[in-house]
């Protein structure tokens, strides 16, 4: 089967400065991110990633309504989260989420599973920081049982078991395509073959070449499990403009919104 290269764009909704030196205004910035979206569905992108923060130099923390908003002012491109912080959120209300997105879509939904590179989520949602891999391990194997089943039967350790259980609104066809988001471990590889997923490396920084074992080890145990690799992806940071000064200028503010 013949795969195709495609674009896609991401964003946390940086703060970054406006012409007069000020920081804009986070309600400004989403809206901006939004425009942002429809000028990529109008000239051929692919997908567009809005990801999840809780912290001053984002100002997105709800990425799947301004995924929403995005949905319903474009038509092609496809749509979806940069990462959903699982760890410390409801695997039900992230599928019903996505599933609800999906539906003001048509389809164009997608979700990037990962446990975040920052850690404010943790205490802000309540979660013990030391059951960092115990979370998202236990999280991960109930949205796996979600999007492979109608009907989800499943106990845990931290919350109550669920029994005969269908999780609404169901995705209208096929499966909500998930990725798991990979920043440099070989179990995390190993964990997106065993729920079937696709993998999406976060090059956070680094020389990128040092990513190439992951793709093969992720080809590699697909196949020793039986079945073929599923997508892969990347994700790099970067800034774009219409020059190299401009580039270093929205870098600069970019740099001075976080200190």
């Amino acid at each position: 089967m013949i795969k195709t290269l495609e674009f896609g764009l991401d964003t946390f909704g940086d703060v970054t400065t406006g012409p007069d030196g000020e920081l804009l205004p986070r309600p400004q910035i989403i809206r901006d991110v939004v425009e942002e979206a429809v000028l990529a569905d109008r000239h051929g992108i692919d997908f567009f990633g809005v990801g999840e923060h809780h912290r001053k130099d984002f100002a997105v923390s709800a990425p799947e309504l301004v995924l929403a908003a995005i949905a319903a002012r474009t038509s092609r491109i496809r749509l979806g989260s940069a990462v959903t912080v699982l760890s410390s959120d409801d695997p039900i209300r992230v599928f019903q989420r996505f599933s609800t997105l999906d539906a003001i879509s048509n389809g164009r939904a997608e979700v990037i599973l990962g446990r975040g590179s920052f850690i404010e989520s943790f205490p802000l949602f309540g979660y013990d920081l030391s059951k960092y891999e115990e979370l998202f391990e236990e999280k991960l194997d109930l949205f796996s049982e979600i999007v492979s089943k109608d009907v989800v039967n499943y106990r845990g350790e931290w919350r109550a078991p669920l029994e005969d259980q269908r999780i609404y609104p169901p995705i209208a066809e096929g499966r909500l395509k998930t990725w798991i988001g990979v920043g440099g471990s070989p179990e995390s590889v190993i964990r997106a073959v065993r729920h079937n997923m696709n993998l999406m490396l976060a090059i956070i920084g680094g020389d990128p070449a040092r990513f190439a074992p992951y793709i093969e080890l992720y080809k590699k145990a697909s196949e020793q499990a039986g079945r073929g690799a599923g997508d892969i992806g990347v994700h790099s940071p970067g800034y774009v403009a219409e020059s190299d000064e401009l580039r270093a200028a929205v870098q600069k503010s970019a740099t001075v919104a976080a200190e």
